[in-house]
């Protein structure tokens, strides 16, 4: 028999479940199928709740990177500055991705599936790094103002990154909440598909220019605001199979 943290495990059996204590903690519930065999049913570890707790704080770096980005697009002053606090958020994103991973390499049992657990925190990483790399472009390619393209596009990035944060906590009990998590999923499609939109009648009016320079640099900055939605657009995939996979 095998020990938890040098301690021998506690049975208790009822009809149809065993139950493991360790130190009268407990720690699993085992359930006895019809056919006599032995299934897990149900792990309760203190770990559960920081893989949530993780997600959502992570979601919300993302959206408030995404406002951050909205802030800089609708008011472009002071941009060296704004840059910086963005850099910062997406430093406390790659601090609380980290701790994530540490906790995953760490973790025997996991509330959903590890590779579900890293696609969406990856997911979300990615997000927030699009969001900083297009803020420093903006900056270093030296544009003189931005346009009403930028700002829709921003303002479907933090619609995104909004469906998102509200979306996360659903996580804590996903077939309770199935049909909510489709619902944001869907959604976020449409917002991609919307961004799909812009940047084609963004491109199609900047082609219509003579500065080959600031077609480059624009051409450069509406695509990556736009593959920032196809991200947001990964992570609800990411969302909508843990659905079907848990339901």
């Amino acid at each position: 028999m095998s020990s938890v943290n040098g301690n021998y495990p506690d049975f208790f059996q009822t009809s149809g479940s065993f139950f493991v204590f360790v130190n009268n903690s407990l720690l699993a519930i085992v359930a006895i199928q019809v056919d006599g065999t032995v299934g897990l049913k149900e792990w309760i570890i203190p770990q559960d709740k920081i893989f949530f707790d993780l997600f959502e704080e992570q979601a919300r770096t993302v959206q408030i990177g995404a406002e951050q980005l909205v802030s800089i697009i609708g008011d472009f002053t002071d941009i060296r500055n704004k840059c910086h606090k963005m850099k910062e958020i997406e430093h406390k994103g790659d601090e609380i991705t980290h701790t994530m991973y540490e906790l995953l390499n760490k973790s025997f049992i996991t509330p959903i599936e590890p590779e579900e657990i890293s696609r969406l925190m990856s997911g979300l990483d990615d997000i927030l790094d699009l969001i900083d790399g297009v803020s420093h472009q903006m900056h270093l390619y030296n544009i003189e103002a931005t346009d009403d393209y930028m700002k829709e596009l921003g303002s479907i990035i933090l619609a995104s990154t909004e469906e998102l944060a509200t979306t996360m906590p659903y996580l804590r009990n996903v077939k309770k909440n199935v049909h909510a998590i489709e619902t944001a999923c869907i959604e976020i499609n449409r917002l991609e598909n919307l961004a799909d939109e812009v940047l084609g009648q963004a491109t199609k009016e900047l082609f219509c220019g003579t500065d080959a320079i600031a077609i480059i640099k624009m051409k450069d900055i509406y695509e990556n605001l736009e593959t920032a939605t196809d991200r947001c657009e990964d992570v609800a995939n990411v969302l909508s199979d843990i659905a079907i996979r848990h339901s």
